[in-house]
């Protein structure tokens, strides 16, 4: 049924998207149902969050903010205003992150008889174990700066924690030495293994202190001949040097380079600082740094709480979330030197981490070692630092393979890591593309051929996740495995693309910046149509972020027409639900749990005869217009039964899942049977994991 439509269709603020997203992760470091140690973890994941988002969108606007007033005018919202709001909102979430640290994690932490120490609550004994265990394993870890005449610039690590110490009161003051001295020492977390150093027990009472605590505790050690030596903490974030070109483009882009070149090539920080430093020492380092005021922020006595990552397990496993071992395959071999048999046989659906990431792993070290392959075409966006993919790849050029790699360098903190293995694989002697100009490559795909019977037949891994073994554990994707002719061919002329720049056209895959936005306004004009003509019509969409301003205004068109549109949103979302006459059939929900939800899947009613697509793109405009992003159809009706099952778990959480107000949606009806869609996912593989595996036929 059409609705009336609203002439003034609106849309919520990217910004404030972001950060109730992030709200929702605090959610779960609120939640007492969330075991203790993960709930810690939550925080970490959240401080993390934000540091990232000062790093990149907060840096971000402050340098749009610079523009002159007529070229700010063309962004359509003023940064100026944004900053205001997103800043008062991010006050309002750090203060309930302290309390919720303060007033509900240290108070459980005390009641499971853990104990987070500081210097002032040691025991005498606990001083002298302290003392000693910073001189054998923290104190040669250790390089103070003195900021002195000598010292012209002193400069600081990116998110790297710094302890400042203010020395005074001289034992015996020397002719000519200062009666008072600043020295700035990097704390050497990463170096030391921790942020934290676990004290002995005492009966079942556990204790735990910071780094910086050992170090405040022992610092008379370093200096003895000062009588008084104040520490305290700071932290600097700086511009992550996101390319704007991610923001804005066209003439309005051109106009913003010229503007922007005109002005200071420094770029914007912010410094915290522990509120309790003397003035004389937050002076000195602004003068040794360059920082100015407007850079600095008040913080606390700690920074970095992302470090908590890192607190110690204490040999209590029930205060973290229970074991998920990852499950074997149901249709893959779990043996080695079978994958491609296996593959030639059928289509296989990875459901990562519920199922190993060694299923990919092996299917390029197989790859690698099969005398009748004659080439491996892999794409990397985030590459792990101990990568076992690139030494499947580094395997295979050694074996005499055409080994064709595609490596982003614009991958978003992730670029040294990128770098490293770039590197090792063009000296091993791998046809090594350094990504595509004005676009980044963000499809994750692996393509083999293979000659058999005097035929060249391609296997492939198409994917939502990434080449990395370490994402892999923590991040739920979906990967295809297929010999099917019209993904695998589609998939050759993608990397055809990126060997010779000419654009395509593809019937199967849905490829970005080409034919995507396209394709899915026809898919939805499919829907609008069938509504329209009184036949059931509706959407099915799972995606990490929905910003593209066109495509809301489609679903909004669909949902006028009567499109029925369900939204599964992990993160920004800026389309509004519920709003008559212009979303009031379209549902939204936002679950986080235990696992990132990472997977993009697209569903269209298509008639009784549906569509599903899997996908490495989110509904933003850098990712349908200047990514490189693959949609691939599930053609196997098998697995694409399996997809819509997992799919539909989540439309059915009732335990994770939040309304895009982040109210929790099981609050409503608490007699519901309740779902919790990862643990309901995990169980699922494991029950088909205990099924009998089709034999392969051998090729």
């Amino acid at each position: 049924m059409e609705s009336t439509k609203n002439p003034h269709p609106t849309l919520l603020n990217r910004e404030l998207s972001w950060l109730t997203f992030n709200e929702r992760v605090l959610q779960e470091a609120q939640n007492p149902d969330v075991p203790l140690l993960e709930r810690i973890k939550f925080m970490a994941i959240f401080s993390s969050n934000l540091d990232e988002y000062f790093k990149v969108r907060v840096a971000t606007l402050r340098r749009l903010e610079k523009l002159k007033k007529k070229t700010r005018a063309k962004l359509g919202e003023d940064p100026t205003q944004q900053l205001h709001d997103l800043l008062q909102e991010v006050g309002r979430q750090q203060q309930a992150f302290g309390e919720t640290f303060r007033n509900q994690i240290m108070p459980e932490l005390r009641r499971q008889h853990i104990h987070l120490v500081s210097e002032h609550d040691l025991t005498d004994a606990q001083r002298e174990w302290v003392h000693d265990y910073f001189q054998h394993n923290v104190q040669d870890l250790l390089s103070p700066i003195i900021l002195d005449d000598n010292l012209h610039h002193l400069f600081l690590k990116d998110q790297s924690v710094y302890l400042t110490l203010l020395l005074s009161e001289p034992v015996k003051q020397k002719k000519h030495e200062d009666e008072e001295r600043v020295i700035v020492l990097e704390l050497p977390s990463k170096r030391h293994g921790s942020r934290f150093v676990q004290l002995p027990d005492e009966g079942e009472e556990h204790y735990v202190m910071f780094l910086d605590d050992v170090i405040r505790c022992c610092v008379r050690m370093l200096f003895p001949n000062y009588q008084r030596v104040q520490v305290n903490a700071i932290k600097l974030s700086r511009d992550a040097e996101l390319d704007i070109q991610e923001e804005v483009s066209g003439n309005l882009m051109a106009k913003i380079k010229s503007s922007l070149q005109k002005r200071e090539t420094g770029y914007p920080a912010r410094l915290l600082y522990d509120p309790a430093m003397p003035k004389q020492v937050l002076k000195a380092i602004m003068q040794k740094t360059g920082i100015g005021k407007e850079e600095l922020v008040e913080g606390s006595r700690y920074h970095n709480f992302r470090d908590f990552f890192g607190f110690p397990g204490l040999g209590q496993p029930e205060l973290k979330y229970p074991d998920f071992p990852p499950l074997p395959h149901p249709t893959l071999p779990r043996t080695a030197g079978k994958m491609l048999d296996a593959i030639a046989e059928r289509d296989h659906l990875l459901n990562l981490p519920y199922q190993s990431f060694d299923y990919v792993t092996r299917f390029l070290n197989e790859a690698a070692a099969d005398p009748l392959v004659t080439s491996i075409s892999v794409t990397l966006y985030r590459v792990a630092q101990k990568s076992e993919v690139a030494k499947a790849l580094l395997k295979a050029t050694k074996n005499g393979k055409q080994v064709t790699v595609v490596v982003e360098l614009k991958a978003r903190f992730d670029e040294e890591s990128n770098i490293h293995w770039a590197e090792k694989l063009q000296k091993a002697g791998a046809n090594v593309i350094f990504g595509i100009p004005e676009l980044k490559v963000h499809s994750k795909l692996a393509l083999v051929a293979r000659t058999e019977a005097g035929q060249n037949r391609l296997y492939a891994y198409l994917s939502t996740g990434n080449f990395n073994e370490v994402t892999s554990q923590i991040y739920a994707d979906h990967g295809l495995f297929t010999a099917n002719p019209h993904l695998t061919k589609e998939v050759g002329q993608v990397f055809g693309y990126f060997l010779d720049r000419q654009p395509r056209s593809f019937e199967y895959l849905l490829v970005a910046p080409f034919e995507l936005r396209d394709k899915l306004n026809a898919l939805i004009d499919r829907e609008i149509k069938l509504a329209k003509a009184g036949k059931e019509a509706y959407i099915i969409l799972k995606l990490n972020a929905l910003q593209d301003e066109r495509m809301i205004l489609k679903l909004y068109e669909a949902n006028q027409a009567g499109v029925r549109i369900e939204l599964l949103i992990r993160g920004i979302s800026c389309l509004i639900p519920g709003e008559p006459g212009q979303s009031e059939h379209i549902q939204q929900r936002g679950m986080v749990d235990r696992y990132l939800e990472h997977a993009r899947l697209y569903v269209f009613g298509n008639n009784g005869e549906e569509k599903v697509y899997v996908s490495s793109a989110d509904w933003m405009a850098r990712n349908l217009d200047r990514r490189v992003e693959v949609a691939f159809p599930i053609l196997d009706p098998a697995v694409k039964s399996e997809v819509r099952y997992l799919l539909d778990l989540q439309r059915q959480d009732n335990v994770k899942s939040r309304d895009w107000h982040n109210h929790f949606l099981g609050q409503e009806d608490p007699s519901a049977p309740k779902i919790r869609a990862q643990f309901a996912t995990y169980d699922y593989l494991k029950s088909l994991s205990k099924k009998k595996k089709p034999a392969v036929a051998k090729r």
